[in-house]
């Protein structure tokens, strides 16, 4: 277990550049800092501390404690040391009599207007508001309380992770200023004057009616118990911390589990987290509480038929009888009767040992994983173009960037931290153009406004993208030299003349994508001639009949303008879950062995033939949408299926479970009774991020580890259960701890050479490639020359989606997620923050809504030519006519059941976000969800049946 050893608070933040140093005297000392550093951060690199309330390296100084004053020679009056720049040759004094007197009395006014109930204060032992009493030797308050003050204020419990007490509120702004800087919300203000000015949410809102989003950044920020988490009040101050990893988005952020012996007392962002800086979101800050739910699987479990009772048994039975039956199933279809999924949410090294498992011990390659269905089409479009099949830059790499391309992604939502840090850069004055069918938050929000929104219609991005790139060739705006010097000739001059074709133009597309030609025109001008560009893009790209081509567009885009290579620019995939990343990366798909290299290369198959001890098959195994086909055939019989729920997270959900129903042997590994689980005949208990150690891979190609915490509820961790099972089919595995496994990729993996658990204890984090040439890792991709030599340009003709709107279903239906939950919601809908959503809606345009009768709340059927399902509606204009859109994070809602099996081209990935559809209003459930109600409640009560009726009571 690695201890986090806290960084130590320097006062104000570092330059934003040095260009030169200078020498200051303090307090005797010769100290040598940055120009452009202040006289506090100058002081504590000396290890000279300076009393501060107000002040903290994470914020802009601000100067309104007065309690860090110094004396400055030649410089009249007390400065305040934040907001002071050291001068080369200046002289300060941190302590005499005067500075001494000075911050006592400050205190003492503090103090004076503060409740004196330190030892039942849930910030004894972590307040510095009491560290400051302290170092300023105070120890009596001449003003008593009988006057003015502001102690009886109420408190304001409405936020179900913290609490806000402002009677115990110094002013010191800190919270705003966290607010407006690290989380860009604006959501906090200082309302009153003078003796009146008090923190207050919004115009003096309960924290839960305002727009604070619950980051937790204020809560980081305060100095005193004012704001304080409501788990740290119950279970009082944490006695050690451990860093480790979030288990949420492809962030990836860093966090310090803070912790009294083996129970989590608070997450706290760690501030020398690569990732995200001491910034975090609501879910990583907050919705944690899932490990510990009572709903999780801690038996074993088996039963032979899914209308049988489960039945709880010993590891060694679970195990053996998965083994027999697997073995069954193969000596009856097949060698390839069988496979696995790979799961995205858990770490790298337990997804090598499931593929591994997969083509050692059952035979094959059929293994799969869930960026099937979200960020495959990224693999194959950046591997043909650029010759890597990830993202080319950093997060930070946006703080050089002036223009920003968002296309098809809601960072604020669905990567809030990185979305707080794409909006402050924008505030600094970077321009943006957002792609999306839907208004989302950043083209209008509190000091950030998109310089233009392209509101295309949903299946036409390959259209925009080629329309983009007609007005950059046919105006002149080519990056001529790096395409030259970079880019394969012949492709280039191919895809020059496909996309100057009139066809492609902004005004001949106008009438396919909804476009104005003017604004397409206009926004095309400003990604090639602003300055460095970035493109950052989510599943809004890739889950498309056309996912695969629009990749590559942009691919085509970034290179055609040199936007590579470099800081600032870049294509930039928001990978949706914490290790999407990282399970492409360890081998997951059929077709390639880990490092994305193909199983038809003899040589490659070589080297892994000879370390594991076996003969590989040559051939591509099945893809997940293969797996449900060949089950509905009758030639695939067993999955193993680990930390995925593919009966919710999957489309068209009634052939999944056809699918499912048609297999002999499901074995699902997971920590609760999932969607999947309910069709499975083996039930494995799964450990959560907090009782194991592994390494997660985020969006920035950044492996970060994760380490346990507390032990594993069922007693084993994941990667432990794949090693047992393997055993028992045959194959031998005898890894002791997850380190060796990171050692056996690293072996075996050109790009992970460097990497090993003593390395990232070292470094942090790691940025693949790390080798021999680089060592630390590789922040930026292909900046003298693209991984596979020279960029190579791809035409990408549009092709219309064969899913078409009708009389019968004339609207579109698109999906996404929501900042308050987390894909299938199977962790975050078991925590405080279904308080924010607590199921999926159906947002609709109020046109498309009047000329249905359909009102707000009202219950709505959207009927597909998949399926039908009911939601209540929300009528607003973020829609566009014609388009409506829902989120996915509740299995009741049924999201699924209307999207079709549509998919892309090169990679199968599903077709989500373009859905024809009609919507009525009705009066009663579907009978998909009357049919899942009943099936649910059947198999709750073939789990235990107590908890089957307390949750149809619930």
């Amino acid at each position: 277990m690695i201890e986090t050893i806290l960084t130590r608070d320097l006062g104000t933040p570092p330059p934003a550049v040095i260009t030169d140093y200078i020498t200051l005297q303090i307090d005797g000392q010769r100290v040598t800092v940055p120009a452009g550093t202040s006289v506090m951060r100058a002081a504590a690199l000396a290890d000279i501390n300076i009393p501060k309330l107000c002040a903290t390296d994470s914020l802009e100084p601000f100067g309104s404690c007065r309690l860090c004053l110094v004396e400055i020679d030649a410089r009249r009056g007390y400065p305040a040391s934040c907001t002071t720049p050291a001068e080369e040759g200046m002289v300060v004094r941190t302590q005499s009599p005067k500075l001494q007197q000075l911050r006592k009395g400050v205190m003492e006014l503090y103090i004076s207007d503060h409740p004196l109930d330190c030892l039942t204060c849930p910030a004894n032992g972590n307040c510095e508001l009491q560290d400051m009493a302290g170092v300023t030797g105070l120890r009596e308050v001449r003003y008593g309380y009988e006057g003015e003050n502001h102690l009886k204020l109420k408190k304001d419990e409405s936020n179900p992770y913290f609490t806000f007490d402002s009677s115990k509120c110094i002013v010191c702004n800190r919270c705003v200023r966290a607010c407006e800087e690290t989380q860009g919300t604006f959501a906090l203000t200082i309302s009153g004057r003078g003796f009146e000015s008090r923190v207050s949410a919004g115009q003096n809102e309960a924290f839960m009616e305002s727009e604070c989003v619950s980051c937790g950044a204020c809560v980081e920020a305060c100095p005193t118990a004012t704001l304080t988490e409501k788990s740290v009040i119950w279970l009082g101050q944490a006695e050690h911390s451990v860093t480790t990893t979030c288990a949420y988005c492809g962030v990836g952020c860093s966090l310090n589990a803070e912790m009294k012996g083996n129970e989590v007392v608070r997450m706290v962002p760690a501030k020398d987290g690569k990732a995200n800086e001491g910034h975090a979101c609501v879910k990583g800050r907050f919705a944690w509480g899932y490990a510990t739910h009572k709903d999780r699987i801690t038996k074993p479990m088996i039963r032979a038929k899914i209308t049988d009772p489960w039945r709880e048994v010993s590891w060694d039975e679970a195990l053996d009888y998965a083994a027999s039956e697997f073995r069954r199933i193969q000596a009856k279809h097949g060698r390839d009767a069988i496979g696995g999924i790979v799961s995205s949410r858990c770490t790298n090294e337990e997804g090598y040992l499931v593929q591994k498992l997969v083509r050692a011990a059952f035979g094959n390659n059929n293994v799969d994983t869930c960026a099937r269905v979200c960020h495959s089409p990224t693999g194959y479009g950046l591997k043909q173009t650029l010759g890597e099949s990830a993202g080319t830059q950093s997060f930070k790499s946006i703080e050089h960037t002036d223009v920003v391309l968002v296309i098809g992604a809601n960072p604020t939502d669905g990567h809030p931290v990185f979305g707080s840090r794409m909006k402050r850069r924008l505030r600094q004055g970077a321009r943006l153009i957002v792609i999306d069918p839907r208004r989302i938050d950043l083209i209008k929000s509190p000091h950030v406004r998109a310089d233009y929104h392209l509101q295309l219609r949903p299946g036409t991005n390959v259209a925009v993208l080629s329309a983009l790139a007609h007005v950059i060739v046919t105006e002149g705006l080519l990056a001529e030299e790096f395409i030259a010097e970079r880019c394969e000739d012949r492709a280039f001059l191919q895809w020059r003349d496909f996309v100057a074709q009139p066809a492609n133009s902004p005004e001949e597309t106008e009438s396919v994508t909804g476009v104005p030609a003017a604004q397409l025109r206009a926004a095309a001008r400003l990604y090639a001639t602003g300055g460095n560009a970035a493109i950052y893009y989510g599943l809004g790209v890739t889950e498309h009949a056309q996912g695969s081509t629009a990749v590559m567009a942009i691919a085509n885009l970034a290179m055609a303008t040199g936007n590579v290579g470099r800081e600032g620019v870049g294509v930039n995939p928001l990978r949706g879950q914490n290790n999407v990343q990282g399970s492409c990366d360890i081998g997951s798909f059929p077709h390639e062995l880990p490092g994305y290299r193909h199983v038809s290369d003899s040589t490659v198959r070589g080297l892994f033939e000879q370390a594991w001890g076996v003969t590989l098959q040559d051939e591509p195994g099945l893809r997940i949408p293969n797996m449900f086909e060949a089950a509905l055939d009758g030639s695939f019989m067993g999955l193993y299926c680990q930390g995925e729920d593919i009966v919710q997270s999957d489309p068209n959900t009634q052939h999944v479970t056809a699918a499912l129903s048609a297999m002999e042997c499901i074995v699902v590994q997971d920590i609760f009774l999932n969607e999947t689980a309910k069709y499975a005949h083996v039930l494995l208990p799964g450990s959560s991020f907090l009782e194991k150690d592994g390494t997660f891979t985020n969006a920035e190609r950044r492996i970060s580890r994760v380490r346990k915490v507390m032990p594993p509820r069922a007693g084993l961790a994941d990667w432990e259960v794949t090693m047992a099972l393997s055993n028992r089919l045959g194959y031998p595995m005898n890894y002791t701890h997850p380190s060796e496994i990171m050692d056996e990729i690293a072996r075996l993996t050109p790009t992970f050479t460097g990497v090993s658990y003593k390395r990232l204890d070292e470094l942090g984090s790691i940025q693949w490639p790390c080798n021999d040439a680089a060592p630390e890792g590789t922040p930026t991709m292909h900046v003298d020359t693209f991984v596979r030599g020279k960029g190579r340009f791809i035409i990408t003709q549009y092709v219309a989606t064969s899913e078409k709107v009708t009389r019968k279903y004339p609207l579109i239906l698109t999906t996404g997620r929501i900042l308050s939950q987390y894909n299938v919601g199977a962790q975050t809908r078991r925590t405080e923050n279904v308080q924010w959503h607590a199921e999926d809606r159906l947002e609709i345009h109020p046109h498309d809504a009047q000329e249905r009768g359909i009102r707000d709340d009202d219950w709505v059927g959207i009927q597909s030519r998949a399926g039908e399902t009911v939601l209540r509606a929300l009528v607003t204009e973020r829609m566009q006519p014609g388009v409506v859109y829902t989120t996915f994070h509740f299995p009741e809602s049924g999201a699924n059941v209307i999207t079709t099996e549509n998919s892309d081209w090169a990679t199968n990935c599903p077709e989500y976000k373009v859905t024809a559809v009609q919507v009525m209003p009705v009066q009663q459930p579907s009978e998909w969800q009357r049919e899942y109600q009943r099936f649910n409640t059947a198999q709750l009560e073939l789990a235990d049946p107590a908890a089957a009726v307390a949750e149809v009571r619930a």
